[in-house]
């Protein structure tokens, strides 16, 4: 039995998390985890939704405290579970290929 790759994304994103939350125990750890973390978001979530992922998670790794927030698992679940911002197509799009066939 295979796994779905969107719930291999989320193992992903939940070991991403735990990362995250244990740079949280050396403060010197963050400032070289920030901008590592934002770089995989970026990949992670594609280039137009990685554009916010990656800011969000940079700032989000940078502040004291907020390393407890599963930043990663949000986006997972805003993206890919409920399919927020996902790309639709058009009916117009799907005729203009229906012809040229």
């Amino acid at each position: 039995m295979t796994m779905d790759p969107k719930y291999k994304k989320l193992i992903k994103c939940l070991l991403l998390d735990a990362a995250g939350m244990a740079s949280a125990a050396i403060p010197l750890i963050d400032v070289v985890w920030a901008p590592v973390a934002a770089s995989i978001s970026y990949k992670m979530f594609g280039e137009r939704r990685g554009k916010y992922t990656s800011l969000i998670t940079f700032v989000e790794e940078l502040l004291p405290i907020t390393d407890v927030v599963p930043s990663f698992t949000i986006f997972w679940f805003l993206f890919d579970f409920l399919g927020i911002g996902k790309e639709k197509i058009v009916a117009t799009e799907e005729a203009e290929y229906a012809e040229v066939q």
